[in-house]
């Protein structure tokens, strides 16, 4: 069994962190990946994680998985495309049988696969301020980090029976110091960037150097699967500095963002049924597609598949409306792209196979 709290081969208390430099895909040497194919294929990735006030502060003790009773009603959707989300789990669902029983019957019966997702705050070692900044695993000592990426893989191999090879970053905090634990941690995918994420107010990581294509790093040992984002409206090559300004403290302040997707100037936009209208998450893909993109990453956390636990979904309408639009955008996919499905190892599998060509 694997304990929670401190351990004899806990890493030394945590000492202050200072936000981390903005990456870039030079500064972790990317090399992009050529797909052959020329279909466009779709992967789902479900940050699949305990229930908590997304406004309250973040706490130790906010680590129920209820909300996992529902996920059979995104996994239904799934099933009839023969799409395998990839459910990434933070450690209160990975220690919960609540949490991870349903998620090993659909990896033991090849209806998903199982990833980790880390919650700094609610995984052990505990050896941090329970705060905003230190929500984001990169802004952890580098020791701090490793032994908490090190415990959840650890704790999801033990309960589940499958070890993890893919990573997400809780509220994407991946900074370089991860890439390295990752690296030592036997992981072989990331799927944490989101690409044009400008810097946030708490300490959170930038991402606006990326855009949505997957690119190979750690001499070639590590897959990059960034999620799918990107800008829609008038303004043209002008959208990213202008979203940039319009998101400072200021712009945010007098709802600036919000101003300049109503005026259709530049609205950024996410594939994914939070935040994101069916109708942009059709146009977003075939902007990107029109582009060249064919690797599209559909993305959601698990407690949005039930009512009251994320902003997303507050009523039974929204929760239905919800579904729908996850129903009707593979519909779209899977239909009038043509698209296929994939997951993210089947992706790395296809690129190790030789399939798949860095360019």
């Amino acid at each position: 069994m694997i304990a929670d709290g401190m351990s004899p081969s806990s890493p030394a208390p945590h000492t202050p962190a200072v936000p981390s430099a903005p990456l870039t895909p030079g500064a972790l040497g990317a090399t992009y990946v050529r797909v052959t194919e020329t279909v466009p294929l779709l992967m789902v990735t479900v940050d699949t994680e305990e229930e908590f006030d997304w406004s309250a502060p973040l706490s130790r003790g906010g680590t129920s998985v209820e909300a996992m009773r529902a996920v059979e009603r995104g996994q239904r959707i799934f099933d009839r495309f023969r799409v395998r989300p990839t459910y990434v789990i933070d450690y209160p669902v990975a220690t919960q049988p609540t949490g991870y029983n349903p998620l090993v019957a659909f990896a033991r019966e090849d209806r998903g696969q199982i990833g980790a997702h880390l919650h700094p705050w609610v995984t052990p070692p505990f050896d941090e301020p329970v705060d905003r900044f230190h929500s984001y695993g990169c802004n952890l000592s580098p020791a701090v980090e490793r032994a908490k990426m090190l415990r959840l893989r650890d704790a999801i191999a033990e309960r589940t029976g499958f070890m993890p090879t893919v990573y997400k970053a809780g509220r994407y905090g991946l900074g370089a110091q991860t890439v390295q634990s990752l690296l030592e941690l036997g992981f072989d995918t990331d799927v944490s960037i989101n690409p044009t994420l400008p810097p946030s107010a708490d300490g959170g990581p930038s991402f606006q150097a990326f855009d949505s294509r997957p690119f190979i790093l750690g001499g070639g040992r590590l897959l990059e699967l960034p999620c799918t984002h990107g800008y829609q409206g008038w303004a043209g090559p002008l959208m990213p500095s202008l979203h940039t300004v319009a998101s400072s403290p200021i712009g945010e302040a007098i709802k600036a963002p919000g101003v300049l997707a109503r005026l259709r100037a530049v609205n950024r936009i996410m594939l994914s049924p939070e935040g994101s209208t069916l109708d942009e998450m059709i146009r977003l893909t075939r902007q990107l597609v029109g582009q060249g993109l064919r690797v599209f990453s559909l993305t959601f956390h698990s407690p949005s598949l039930d009512v009251g636990h994320t902003p997303y979904v507050r009523s039974q309408e929204q929760l239905q409306q919800f579904l729908r639009t996850i129903e009707a955008y593979c519909e779209y996919f899977f239909g009038e792209l043509r698209g296929l499905a994939s997951t993210p190892a089947d992706f790395r599998a296809k690129f190790v196979a030789g399939q798949v060509h860095d360019a």
